[in-house]
Order: structure tokens, then sequence, then C-alpha cells
């Protein structure tokens, strides 16, 4: 059986099961400058990262990502899965906000029961590393822009991914990785 397949069958079998991570990357394999995403992302590519949220059914963050990430308004639920029972003040009247202590793979199979069968994690590198047999997908945008903390072993963490789809545009690339096995 092909690692996907065990995934769909793990969730009561649901057709159509995706569980992707959004990731921007800059050239030096960095996930943040200045503490912060988005300083590596462009306009077009945060438009694409908007537009990508409105194919789910909810968002996953990790911890971390809810305190140094801009997520007071989500055009769908977010779970934020952490350790700590502190929520950040920016995100105390969030409408839809779920704050989970348990392991990523349970949160994702918690969002799969709870909000549908297509799940964006938008968390940091730790966090998708904890998550990554879950993911069945990724969308990667490189920016030209080096970032200065959090790097990625992108090698390692698509090692078992393959390349679907690539918009190659002047200053990045988008991609989108799907699970092979």
């Amino acid at each position: 059986m092909k690692r996907y397949e065990e995934i769909f069958a793990r969730y009561g079998g649901l057709v159509n099961v995706s569980v992707r991570a959004n990731l921007v990357l800059g050239s030096d394999g960095a996930t943040t400058l200045n503490g912060s995403s988005a300083a590596l992302s462009s306009a077009k590519d945060r438009n694409r990262f908007h537009a990508m949220r409105a194919e789910f059914d909810v968002i996953v963050i990790g911890g971390k990502t809810a305190i140094t990430e801009p997520y007071q308004k989500t055009p769908i639920p977010l779970v934020v899965v952490s350790r700590n029972l502190l929520i950040p003040e920016s995100l105390t009247t969030h409408p839809a906000l779920y704050w989970w202590q348990i392991s990523p793979a349970a949160a994702i199979a918690k969002c799969l029961a709870e909000f549908g069968n297509r799940v964006l994690i938008e968390g940091g590198p730790n966090f998708l590393i904890a998550a990554l047999p879950e993911i069945t997908e990724f969308a990667i945008t490189r920016t030209k822009i080096s970032g200065d903390e959090n790097k990625v072993d992108l090698t390692k963490l698509l090692s078992e991914f393959t390349l679907v789809s690539e918009e190659v545009l002047p200053d990045e690339i988008f991609q989108i990785f799907k699970r092979v096995n």
C-alpha cells in the first residue's frame, strides 16, 4: 500500500484527503526574516497564499507560529497545536480559534474528523517535521530574499514527495509537491 493510501485509510477512507503544508523559503533555506515569514513573501505570493486558504476546511499552526505571525483573522477555522495554554493576546478575539494540546498527528486526525477532508498546515519547520508523516502535499514558494533563521533541509523534508507543478517568476518559484509513497 502506498503511503498516501495508508493516510487515507487511517482517516476512515475519506475521499480526496489533502493535508497540505504551505511554506515560504528564503534563498538560504530560512523560513523567516526578522522573526516573520511575511518578510520573505512578495505581494503575489501573499495573494496566492490567501487564495489557497479558500480551498481548505481548516488551518493548523503550531504555538510558536501563533505567537510570531498575524493570525487574528482567517476565513476558515484556525487550530493551534501547542503544549502551552497561554493564548497570545492577538488571537483572543479570533471567532473560530481552537487551541489543542495534542500531537500534530492527532490534531490532523481531529481536524479531518471535525472540519472536513482538506487541512492546510502553515506551521514552522519544527511543526512540519512533526507533522510530516501525515502531510500529503507541500506548496512551497522559494524567494531570492535571504532569511535569517528557522532554516529547513528541503531535501530531507521532500524525500518522499515529487514535484507536480511549478511556476517560475522573476523573483520567486512556486512549487507543488505530492507524496509518492
